[in-house]
């Protein structure tokens, strides 16, 4: 059992919802220059963050950590607080791996078929979320 002390207050946000907010344990994060783990009494860190998986350790670390995929954002860490404001954010275990590897089929068969250069780079950038999303789910 962690005391009250031990936790962090943790926020994500994507534009569509907040997806959590509560007092954990520890996050790892995703950040632009490797992941780094959040525990309360942090020193203060604004962090980009890239596509990945954010790891939330609910009440201990030995608990099986909550796993959400997104796709960039930022990290705002004090020493009893950490908010993610993330582009996209979705829970890896609601995620449909059966609908994601037809997106990825039709992505590649419409990037394929792209003539314009600002259409093909569109479609390999929504190709590569995806495929970052299906590694998400692999992983």
């Amino acid at each position: 059992m962690t005391s009250e002390t031990n936790l962090i207050q943790f926020d994500l946000v994507s534009p569509e919802k907040k997806l959590i907010s509560e007092a954990v344990t520890m996050v790892v994060i995703p950040g632009e220059e490797g992941d780094f783990g959040v525990l309360s009494g942090h020193a203060p860190v604004v962090s980009t963050v890239r596509t990945g998986v954010v790891k939330v350790y609910p009440m201990s670390l030995k608990d099986t950590p909550i796993k959400i995929f997104i796709a960039g954002g930022f990290a705002d860490v004090t020493a009893h607080q950490c908010t993610i404001l993330a582009e996209q954010a979705m829970v890896v275990s609601e995620m449909n791996e059966a609908a994601l590897d037809q997106d990825i089929q039709s992505l590649k068969d419409d990037l394929s078929a792209a003539e314009s250069a600002d259409d093909k780079r569109k479609l390999q950038k929504r190709l590569d979320l995806a495929l970052a999303q299906k590694a998400a789910i692999a992983a």
